[in-house]
């Protein structure tokens, strides 16, 4: 039954102490939280604090914490106290919200349609007109589509006082937070499973179900059995990057951005190495404004034709593009007065009341007690309110320009325990709720995602990004467990096996992370290389020439300045390895690039591989932050130390070949990965053994000895040389062990020939180009092999590293062309740190 309800009055709402939603006031517990309180009763102060803790680490571990090497990352932290929520109360809240989002959908219909509201002055034309989240290219009087325009809806809720529940704001356009409140759920099962046996909540996978199953129910039907569901997300630089993941693997969907996507013909299309896929629901996650550059704000991140398309009922997109105008304050105070009109009834749930300042009489009102109104934009739904500080300043604003402001009453929101420094302590708290449209009717997330609020948070009156969060639980036990819509029934898929079934960007992605990985291993070879002839009390000549080639190579690669390579001895030289570490050098950078790269491809990695990446990230970037001396700590780091970051730094790249191998299905990821390692091993192989050689021989009049054995040591085959040959360095053997031997994973012909295996793989055609070219790289660097045994030891130095050259000149076009074939769709180049087209490893291609 609907209710109707009357806005507080200032006074009445400063003589009301805030809401304990925890405990009475008269020494009892509200209901459903006695058992609660038992069981972490049970677990003690101590053992809470533990789990806590516990918690703050499940949470990193799982990747929800970002991590980016050099800066600070952003903690996301759980409460180990979920919010209770009665079961009777929640079913008020929950038809409160359904009533709320019928309303907001038949405003959407209205606004984007006849416009009755604004022909009959029930609310101002700037409300929609000079609205930036109104999209004219949306509005059609005859209907946009068939259909709901809102598919998913949230708000945010405080409890007042009173004890009522208020809705403080309306999310519309991607209502984000909902996957967020199911890994806080998963995380706090795991770390605290005491508190879920004594008082099981009331689960929130059947709301994804159903919202799965709602979005099937939306593709355009066309005679293929498969339908192609897609989420829409600016990137992995988005702030809510991580919950797009989430939500593309518990909905089903691919996860793709602007630049994966094509229109052809009137429909939406995924591009994939393979060819054109359909997308039937782009679920988006992006600003509804920046969705077709041809239609709306002209940027990057739009797709070409889609609002045609989906005019044309060839792709849906949910929620609609428009439904983000919704969000404006200013809603906030129109929607209790149309209520009636556009749904017969009056809002369940109130609101704090709110006040255009286009009205002479409100503003005389918020005035008269400014210490008890937030003043804010009327139409920028995501500006903060003003806080106690600057109510002046934006009160003079108002006058300025009132009918761009609403003043919205200052309530004060409930308090929930919450752990801190000190113990168990009531803290204000703010809670996100979320509906969903099934196809025959609205239903609720059981549950919610709920934010702790510091002082200026309780002034601007807005759901803050970085804060203490908790979960929001509805007791099971007083409610059954609910299922999701059963109207959809899916077909049978046909079996596909594909191996390149990616999107172009993907496959780009997974290429450079295997470039970028290799070329971090490079440089931690080379620094275990220099290092281990540092550590030597005093060096003979032969010593001394192998240091020369050491030093040739580590200039070739960037961790030491070229200009500066010719004068550097071993004291002077370990001073500059000492800087490896400091912020902008090339391994922190070339870490930094590991991290982007693979934070771009989490959805694309199981959790237990991302959460192995990441802990391997973690050490490596802890182990060059060690290099560096603190403010506090001047101790200048050691060569040990350095010696401990190869090491480090080498076993994380055998994690990750391991993992690729044993967890990666090998298919378009897996096999751009692996490429991408391969093309960079050659080329570096190449290179580097051609400038050892030629350093080693000390420009072409020394002993072959100090460069054959660098090549040795950078292929990681000292071992195997001397098991075989049991006797001195020898260009034919060394040559052919590290050049030629299929059976070393080292040698150079090792990595042509799974490249060309690979490439083959990819182009599944006969004669293909790329396969070709490889086989005759291939080819070459067995010649070099073949032949060395036979070249005159004055002529070595100069014909060797020649070939050596001609073949890295030959695999870096390979890299240009497989690039242009298979990723040349994108439009930008990958630049691997700084402004300028060279990675940090100058020279490398």
């Amino acid at each position: 039954m609907s209710a109707t309800f009357a806005p507080d009055t200032a006074s009445h709402r400063a003589a009301l102490p805030a809401w304990d939603e925890m405990a009475t006031g008269r020494g009892g517990l509200r209901p459903g939280w006695g058992t609660l309180v038992a069981s972490i009763a049970s677990i003690g102060p101590d053992g809470l604090k533990h789990r806590a803790d516990l918690l703050d680490r499940m949470l990193v571990d799982d990747g929800v914490t970002a991590l980016l090497p050099g800066a600070a990352p952003k903690a996301w932290r759980c409460d180990p106290l979920p919010l209770l929520i009665p079961a009777a109360e929640f079913a008020t809240i929950e038809a409160g919200l359904i009533q709320r989002a019928r309303l907001i959908e038949t405003v959407l219909q209205d606004v984007y349609g006849r416009q009755d509201l604004l022909s009959e002055g029930r609310i101002p034309p700037a409300l929609v007109y000079a609205n930036p989240a109104f999209l004219r290219a949306c509005h059609m009087p005859g209907g946009w589509m068939p259909g709901q325009r809102l598919h998913f809806y949230a708000a945010e809720l405080l409890r007042g006082p009173d004890g009522r529940w208020h809705v403080i704001s309306d999310r519309t356009a991607d209502a984000a937070g909902s996957a967020y409140a199911l890994e806080n759920r998963r995380a706090l099962s795991r770390a605290i499973p005491e508190l879920f046996r004594a008082q099981p909540p009331r689960r929130l996978s059947t709301f994804f179900s159903a919202w799965q199953d709602m979005l099937h129910l939306l593709a355009p039907a066309r005679s293929e059995q498969r339908q192609g569901l897609a989420l829409l997300t600016p990137g992995a630089d988005d702030k809510l990057w991580y919950e797009h993941v989430v939500l593309a693997r518990e909905l089903s969907c691919t996860l793709v951005e602007s630049s994966d996507l094509s229109i052809r013909d009137g429909a939406l299309f995924l591009k994939t190495l393979r060819g054109l896929h359909r997308v039937d629901v782009l679920v988006r996650r992006q600003d509804g404004r920046t969705l077709d550059p041809l239609e709306l704000e002209p940027t990057h991140l739009g797709v070409t034709g889609l609002l045609d398309a989906a005019r044309g009922g060839n792709v849906r997109i949910v929620n609609d593009p428009g439904t983000g105008c919704m969000e404006a304050p200013l809603w906030g105070a129109m929607l209790p007065q149309i209520a009636h009109r556009m749904i017969g009834e009056d809002l369940q749930l109130p609101s704090p009341e709110v006040l255009w300042l286009g009205d002479p009489q409100a503003i005389a009102r918020v005035a008269a007690s400014p210490e008890t109104w937030r003043i804010r934009p009327a139409l920028d739904g995501m500006a903060p309110a003003s806080h106690s500080g600057d109510a002046a300043d934006m009160l003079a604003r108002a006058a300025a320009a009132p009918g761009d402001y609403v003043a919205t009453a200052n309530l004060r929101p409930s308090l929930a325990p919450c752990l801190t420094e000190s113990g168990l302590q009531p803290s204000p708290v703010l809670v996100r709720m979320f509906l969903l449209f099934d196809g025959a009717r609205w239903q609720a997330l059981p549950g919610g995602f709920g934010r702790v609020l510091t002082k200026r948070d309780i002034d601007s009156q807005r759901l803050p990004l970085h804060a203490l969060c908790k979960d929001v639980w509805v007791a099971s036990e007083e409610e059954g467990s609910r299922a999701g819509s059963s109207v959809y029934t899916p077909s049978n898929l046909p079996v596909r096996r594909v191996s390149a079934d990616v999107p172009s960007r993907v496959a780009d992605t997974f290429f450079w992370l295997g470039r970028t990985l290799e070329r971090l291993e490079t440089a931690a070879r080379l620094l275990r290389a220099a290092l281990d002839r540092l550590e030597r009390t005093s060096l003979s000549p032969r010593e001394s020439a192998e240091l020369r080639s050491v030093i040739g190579c580590l200039a070739l690669v960037g961790l030491i300045e070229p200009e500066a390579a010719a004068g550097l001895g071993p004291s002077s030289l370990a001073e500059r390895l000492l800087q490896v570490g400091r912020q902008h050098a090339p391994m922190p950078e070339l870490l930094a690039e590991v991290s982007r790269l693979t934070q771009s491809l989490r959805d694309r990695l199981t959790n237990e591989v991302h959460s192995t990446l990441l802990a391997g990230l973690r050490n490596v970037g802890q182990a060059l932050a060690d290099l560096r001396p603190g403010e506090t700590d001047r101790r200048a780091p050691s060569t040990r130390e350095l010696a401990q970051v190869s090491t480090i730094v080498l076993g994380f790249s055998a994690t990750v070949a391991g993992l690729a191998t044993e967890n990666m299905l090998r298919s378009g990821g897996r096999l751009f990965l692996d490429l991408g390692r391969r093309v960079e091993r050659a080329w570096a192989t190449a290179r580097l053994i051609a400038q050892a050689i030629d350093h080693g021989t000390a420009q072409q009049h020394g002993p072959l000895e100090p460069g054959l054995r660098l090549a040795l040591e950078l292929c990681d085959s000292v071992i195997t040389y001397r098991s075989r040959y049991l006797s001195t360095l020898q260009p034919g053997p060394v040559l052919d062990l590290v050049l030629a031997d299929e059976s070393n994973p080292r040698a150079l012909v090792f990595q042509l020939a799974a490249i060309r295996d690979i490439l083959a793989e990819l182009a599944r055609a006969p004669g293909a180009l790329l396969p070709s070219v490889a086989s005759r790289l291939l080819r070459e660097a067995r010649d070099i092999a073949r032949s060395a045994a036979s070249v005159p030891p004055q002529a070595f130095s100069t014909a060797v590293p020649a070939q050596l050259r001609a073949i890295e000149r030959g695999v870096t076009e390979l890299s240009e062309q497989l690039s242009r074939q298979y990723f040349a769709i994108l439009p930008l180049a990958h630049r691997l740190g700084g402004d300028e087209e060279t990675p940090p490893l100058r020279g490398m291609a």
